[in-house]
């Protein structure tokens, strides 16, 4: 039995991965789609570093 959690479409956000959400955006992309919901990031292209919530893209390893 493997411990990797499914990732799905999530109702609010682009996508979930177990139970945490997480909304793809730009630099600038705000939390207003995912404000509400426990457990969601912002991963946002083109900062270097993250704070709070917000999560730099290219630590997922999807760089361009």
């Amino acid at each position: 039995m493997s411990d990797v959690a499914d990732v799905v479409l999530a109702p609010q956000g682009d996508y979930m991965v177990g139970k945490y959400t997480f909304e793809v955006g730009g630099k600038n992309k705000k939390f207003n789609q995912i404000k509400d919901l426990p457990d969601s990031f912002v991963v946002a292209d083109n900062i270097e570093i993250g704070h709070k919530n917000k999560i730099p893209l290219w630590l997922f390893g999807m760089l361009y």
